[in-house]
């Protein structure tokens, strides 16, 4: 059958490579549908949550409660960030929880290395720090601050973040720069640190109580001819009188297992105390 030149049957085929002409020249409008744009994702912030006014969150900043971000957890960055207001940065104590939190997330004080080495408590089995905040937050927390006449702390400054492994634990930081400026002091017979300091006229320091936690310590200072070995008297660290019952193993050096349970005001009748006092 004869095909007319114009018919439609021969315009088909140009109509078709033009269509395809055309949609091969739209990769800027089917690109702009693209999947790897999307909107930011909003900084979150972990914070502390156990000060009725303050609190601190992971980067570093300090904030009153009613001002925190109640959707990121993160505190305006108007303030100091690492503030150390209210610390004793020889001691590496502060005076309230938040800005202990807050300078100790420094990283010029606090290595995020020597934080993951560490365990959170003494038993081998104790896992170590994630990260430095759970570690602040955990340290200013469980300072060894001791509690006087049941309601009162022995210092102000009791949010301490000294960066130090437990007594059993695999790493250690040496004890020695911890106790410059202290007089370590050996108590007598049901004798509590806070009364041995206060017969010289000093105070019992209990951020240092830790550097003292320890059997290298403790026989250095002590005969601890029965040896040493863990406990969890609030006594401690310590030693047991010879006069002591047999079941209680005279001689022997204690130290405590949990330095968050360390205190000044703790003594026992047949116990001798190391005191660090200043």
């Amino acid at each position: 059958m004869a095909v007319n030149p114009g018919s439609p049957l021969l315009l088909l085929p140009a109509r078709i490579v033009c269509a395809a002409v055309f949609f091969a020249c739209l990769p800027g409008l089917v690109a702009g549908i693209r999947k790897d744009i999307g909107f930011a994702l909003p900084i979150m912030c972990r914070s502390t949550v156990q000060g009725r006014h303050l609190i601190s969150d992971d980067n570093g900043y300090v904030c009153s409660s009613l001002s925190i971000d109640p959707w990121s957890g993160c505190c305006p960055r108007t303030g100091s960030h690492f503030s150390c207001q209210g610390c004793k940065l020889d001691l590496q104590c502060c005076d309230s929880y938040e800005y202990c939190v807050s300078c100790c997330l420094n990283p010029s004080r606090t290595k995020e290395a020597d934080v993951l080495k560490l365990k959170v408590a003494k038993p081998v089995t104790s896992g170590t720090y994630k990260n430095v905040f759970d570690f602040c937050m955990g340290r200013c927390r469980h300072s060894s601050a001791s509690v006087v006449h049941e309601n009162a702390y022995a210092s102000d400054f009791h949010h301490c973040f000294l960066l130090q492994q437990n007594s059993s634990g695999s790493a250690d930081f040496g004890s020695g720069p911890r106790l410059d400026g202290v007089n370590i002091s050996i108590g007598r017979r049901g004798e509590s640190c806070s009364s041995v300091c206060r017969a010289k006229g000093q105070s019992c320091v209990p951020s240092r109580l830790s550097a003292l936690n320890k059997c290298e310590i403790l026989q250095k200072y002590m005969r601890c001819k029965s040896g040493c070995s863990s406990s969890l008297g609030p006594d401690q660290p310590a030693q047991v009188v010879d006069e002591a019952p047999s079941n209680l193993n005279p001689g022997a050096c204690l130290y405590m297992q949990m330095d968050e349970r360390l205190t000044c005001d703790g003594s026992h009748q047949h116990t001798r105390r190391l005191c660090p006092c200043a």
